[in-house]
């Protein structure tokens, strides 16, 4: 578990965080999300609103949120103390539960990307492009984003592969790590610190064109070996994984030999959408 900075949410409360490097998840004190919502006079009022709403939350049934954690933070006396709370998911929950007018932009935000996220289940189209959208209006071009999206619907048809041959969806992170282990040398994590990406930032997002399309072409090997092999057990299907990241290893090797340097880049969506910076850090270390 590492420690960072507060970060500020609801105008200028504090809201104390804890960021879990295992996990790959932001938590959050409840209490002062609770404090900042409601205009809590102290601490322990917020406590005391805290404990009304989870008992009010455990009657209802609700484990979304009565199901939290409980982590050391720094107390305002400058202790490390138990505190109960929440992850992204449970803080949003939360907020759904507090009749306050802080509140009202979250509640219609979370309710509009609901409504959305309806939608996209209704006409797969519709976030096809959303999607588009959004990386135009991040600045990534027409080129990239036609790689990425590819490189998108290649992976839902892996993981529907996946699916197929009875791999639980917590297993993917680690037949992915196969896929990029082959082709980068890099585990998942390792990449992105490659990359110098922090917390929640989309590795994937932050690939060069080519990284993606060799990202693709280790996953598409990955899907049609496992279709043809019909794997029965998870080490099967980890091989597989790294068979198939070795097809696209060998692409990667021969266009390095037509090129003279590597394809594998720290260069991340800063310069992806600044072409005229110049990535001088291309080769791995």
């Amino acid at each position: 578990m590492s420690n960072h900075d507060q970060i500020q949410l609801f105008g200028d409360k504090s809201i104390r965080t804890l960021w879990d490097d295992k996990q790959e998840k932001w938590y959050f004190s409840i209490i002062d999300i609770i404090e900042a919502l409601t205009d809590s006079q102290s601490y322990q009022s917020a406590r005391n609103y805290w404990k009304v709403l989870k008992n009010r939350l455990i009657a209802e049934g609700n484990e979304t949120v009565t199901n939290c954690n409980q982590l050391k933070m720094r107390a305002a006396d400058g202790k490390m103390r138990l505190t109960d709370v929440a992850d992204q998911e449970q803080m949003f929950r939360l907020i759904q539960s507090i009749p306050s007018p802080k509140a009202e932009p979250v509640k219609q935000w979370i309710a509009k990307v609901a409504s959305e996220r309806i939608d996209e289940t209704v006409d797969p189209e519709i976030a096809v492009r959303r999607a588009i959208e959004t990386y135009r209006k991040h600045g990534y071009n027409d080129s990239w984003i036609k790689e990425r999206i590819e490189q998108i619907e290649e992976r839902k048809a892996l993981t529907d592969e996946w699916k197929r041959v009875g791999i639980e969806d917590l297993q993917y992170g680690i037949l992915t790590n196969e896929i990029y282990q082959a082709i980068a040398d890099m585990s998942a994590k390792q990449y992105k610190a490659f990359k110098g990406l922090k917390g929640k930032q989309n590795l994937r997002d932050n690939m060069t064109e080519t990284e993606n399309a060799l990202t693709r072409i280790g996953e598409i090997a990955t899907r049609e070996i496992s279709q043809n092999e019909d794997p029965k057990t998870f080490e099967h299907s980890k091989d597989i994984a790294k068979r198939g990241g070795g097809v696209a290893r060998a692409a990667r090797n021969e266009l390095e030999k037509q090129l003279g340097r590597s394809v594998i880049s720290k260069q991340n969506s800063v310069g992806i959408n600044h072409p005229r910076q110049i990535d001088d850090q291309t080769n791995k270390p």
